[in-house]
């Protein structure tokens, strides 16, 4: 299969988790502080997001059970797709039964948010173990950015255009056209004819998990996955909210956040990739991660009145292109200690400590925000990024990265 066939397969499987994501992850905190709601609500809705970081529960499952007629990948992939955008469509109605604003409403999106993660996190765990299979070493540095990318890009459907929707006609038709689009990206999936791969590992699922675990310098690994990234996820949370707070319209945030942010995050992660497979995987990391870290800390200059929202939207842009490189860095590294009859598994208990990295740095975000301020909070997070690109590319050259089993 041709590399260019291989990004374009992948590419649709992560729009398609980019799509709903996107939404919950933009709409969810400014509609919430559109209500009123106080900061640390709106940094704990991210708890709504839970089954993301259970999914290497499932990840083990993934890689033992092959046995279905769709394919190894591809019987997960197909159904669980199908499933998730019939249940943003069950959303859909229920959001319309219960009408529109107050707590029903936020009930409905919270159950509609946890149900759709379930189903995507648990569609993600076989696309990652695809990916592991059918990427070569060479082709993983632009095949994490195409990823990286097309996730994006879902998230700018669903974060921007979805919003402005919301905005102006409500739940049913933004959850109608969500589920739609969701459907087109099963079109490539559905009509992909998987080839015999890999053979499925002998051992029982929780032993594949296991195995992983008790590989020589894991856990020293896997900490450093989550000092390269909670800073991230403790400053992230709290730029929506300081853009409300600013005055921004829910359109203009959908515009500004959804819309140019992820663009520049899309045009990062292509950009990403191609630095980790030229320049390398450490100093990629290095990079992307002091500046990204940099810029993070200077939201604290709008804050203390310097350049205004001029200067707020110009940071929010620069910080999603960088954030974008380092962590497609960050994955093909990732992918690198990640075995190909395992990849699900070993690629899935990676990417779930980044989302508990997430939870831990963005569940005290806001009572932090709230008690010191957002100056304090952005500075804090800043120096945190910059922490964590420091500490990382160093533990690689001194060889942390886990060796993949022989």
């Amino acid at each position: 299969m041709s590399t260019g066939k291989k990004l374009g397969l992948l590419a649709t499987l992560y729009l398609s988790q980019g799509l709903p994501y996107g939404f919950f992850v933009t709409a969810v905190p400014v509609l919430l502080r559109k209500q009123g709601s106080s900061l640390a609500l709106v940094s704990l809705s991210s708890v709504l997001l839970l089954p993301w970081g259970c999914k290497l529960l499932v990840a083990p499952f993934v890689d033992k059970h092959h046995g279905s007629p769709l394919g190894a990948r591809r019987g997960w992939i197909l159904p669980l797709q199908v499933m998730t955008a019939l249940c943003v469509l069950a959303a859909a109605l229920a959001g319309e039964a219960v009408g529109r604003g107050g707590e029903l409403l936020m009930a409905a999106l919270a159950i509609a948010t946890v149900l759709t993660a379930v189903l995507a996190a648990t569609q993600d765990c076989a696309t990652d173990g695809l990916a592991v299979e059918l990427l070569e070493h060479r082709e993983r540095g632009l095949g994490n950015g195409v990823q990286v990318a097309a996730y994006r890009l879902g998230m700018i459907v669903g974060g921007s255009a979805l919003l402005v929707v919301f905005d102006v006609a409500g739940w049913l038709p933004t959850f109608v056209a969500m589920a739609a689009l969701l459907l087109v990206a099963t079109v490539p999936i559905a009509l992909w004819r998987e080839p015999a791969g890999t053979p499925p590992p002998t051992a029982a699922a929780l032993a594949i998990f296991r195995r992983f675990l008790a590989r020589p310098r894991v856990w020293p690994w896997l900490a450093l996955i989550v000092l390269y990234k909670v800073g991230d996820a403790f400053g992230s949370p709290m730029v929506k909210p300081l853009l409300v707070d600013r005055g921004l319209s829910l359109a203009d945030i959908g515009v500004l956040v959804g819309g140019f942010g992820s663009a520049a995050a899309l045009i990062g992660a292509l950009a990403g990739g191609w630095l980790a497979g030229r320049a390398g995987r450490g100093p990629a990391l290095l990079g992307a991660g002091l500046v990204h870290a940099l810029l993070m800390g200077a939201y604290a200059l709008p804050v203390y009145g310097y350049g205004g929202t001029a200067l707020l939207s110009t940071l929010m842009v620069l910080e999603h292109l960088t954030g974008s490189m380092a962590t497609v860095a960050l994955f093909t590294v990732m992918m690198d200690a990640s075995d190909e009859s395992t990849g699900a598994t070993d690629y899935t208990v990676q990417a779930s400590v980044i989302v508990w990295a997430t939870f831990a740095g963005a569940a005290p975000s806001g009572l932090v925000a709230q008690s010191l301020g957002y100056a304090a909070h952005f500075l804090i997070a800043g120096l945190v990024c910059a922490l964590g690109a420091i500490v990382l590319p160093w533990g690689l050259t001194r060889g942390a990265l886990p060796p993949r089993a022989p």
